[in-house]
């Protein structure tokens, strides 16, 4: 009988290269150490509002505890069509929105749906790693199109977007407001992608996930504004961020009608559908909680303003006071290990960050700091900050 191969060697090439979240490594490291404020996860410090929590309840109250629809439930593709059609001024109906387990399984399906072994998928960076890695796991190849930072903040160059097709493209994925550079897409720059994706044929991903945490309106311009997206266009979301509902794992993608069966499917063989009372949690978000969404905002807009008049005031770090999201990505003159530097702060400044090496691209030597916390605490970590920065 023949040798089997080792472990590594007998795994999937995808999985076995899957990378490690540079992020996850960073927060490992801080878990459980007394006093560090951890500001390098992307959520806010803020719990599950009770109106939400008591539909989850009173549904398991009821039994629903058993499978469900594959493309969710009628009542919340139902409130996703009102949601949307309040937020963006038209009709929409619900067979367009199909639910997912979190706005990371959306992300996979729309991955999946566009992309396979060889192709290509366009992403400007830096960006979310977990996007790339959809990608790559799914056996396409994300291909960076850098994005370039100056005077006027992060800005994509949508011709050196162009410029980067090839034969083997299939996809441009776009993250706007972005994770992690707070670069919003205007909708002249959403208009002319859109025109890329039509002309050559190929898979428009747009990840739209911040884009009610805006700071010049109710909301970022969206693809919706250009009117129905086509078939070839998917939009990814989740309730985690407006909502507070990061652990509940409730998402959705939004797509043609005429790809209702593939995604019913895609849902089918990795999920086997949402659970019914997070479903119900998440409808009740949609019709009870824009007077919570409105409040996490403007904590948010508060939490911005405190750490970047902090950092702005240390007169040793560069960053773009960001439109949207909750992030604040910054470079610290002289430090350009981001990973060793957002160990040390760690461990010397009590301060855990994200580092800008798990964003690829011309990130590598930024920080990404989560404002989405109370402001209190937001003031004692720039505290630190500026502390750290002075006797550096």
């Amino acid at each position: 009988m023949a040798t089997p191969p080792p472990l590594d060697e007998a795994l999937r090439t995808e999985a076995r290269d899957a990378p490690t979240s540079g992020i996850l490594e960073v927060f490992n490291y801080g878990r459980g150490r007394k006093d560090l404020i951890p500001l390098y996860v992307g959520e806010g410090d803020l719990p599950t509002p009770a109106f939400i929590r008591d539909a989850a309840e009173e549904s398991l109250a009821s039994g629903e505890t058993f499978y469900t629809a594959q493309r969710g439930v009628p009542e919340l593709r139902a409130a996703l069509a009102e949601y949307h059609a309040a937020l963006y001024g038209r009709p929409f109906e619900p067979d367009r929105f199909f639910v997912t387990s979190g706005g990371m399984h959306a992300i996979q399906i729309a991955c999946r749906m566009a992309a396979g072994s060889g192709d290509e998928v366009l992403v400007p960076m830096p960006v979310w790693p977990n996007i790339s890695a959809a990608i790559g796991i799914g056996g396409a190849i994300p291909v960076p199109v850098p994005m370039s930072f100056g005077n006027a903040g992060w800005v994509l160059d949508v011709d050196r977007l162009a410029d980067a097709i090839t034969e083997r493209t299939r996809a441009i994925f776009i993250n706007a407001p972005a994770n992690p550079t707070g670069w919003t897409a205007t909708l002249d720059e959403l208009r002319a992608i859109a025109e890329i994706t039509d002309r050559h044929g190929l898979w428009l991903i747009a990840d739209e996930v911040y884009q009610r945490f805006f700071y010049a309106g109710s909301r970022a311009p969206s693809l919706y504004d250009l009117g129905l997206p086509g078939d070839r266009t998917l939009l990814v979301n989740t309730f985690s961020k407006n909502w507070a509902m990061t652990g509940w794992r409730v998402g959705w993608l939004a797509a043609g009608p005429r790809l209702g069966g593939v995604i019913e499917n895609l849902i089918q063989y990795s999920s086997s559908g949402t659970p019914t009372f997070t479903q119900r949690a998440a409808t009740v978000a949609l019709t009870d909680g824009e007077p919570f969404l409105a409040a996490q905002v403007e904590r948010a807009r508060h939490g911005r303003d405190v750490i970047c008049t902090a950092l702005r005031s240390t007169g040793r770090v560069r960053f773009a006071e960001p439109d949207g999201g909750f992030y604040v990505f910054f470079a610290v003159d002289g430090e350009d290990d981001t990973r060793a530097l957002a160990l040390r702060l760690i461990d010397e400044a009590g301060v855990g960050l994200a580092p800008g090496a798990a964003f690829g691209g011309p990130g590598a030597s930024f920080l990404r700091l989560c404002f989405a916390r109370d402001p209190k605490v937001l003031e004692e970590a720039a505290r630190r900050l500026a502390d750290w920065l002075g006797r550096r």
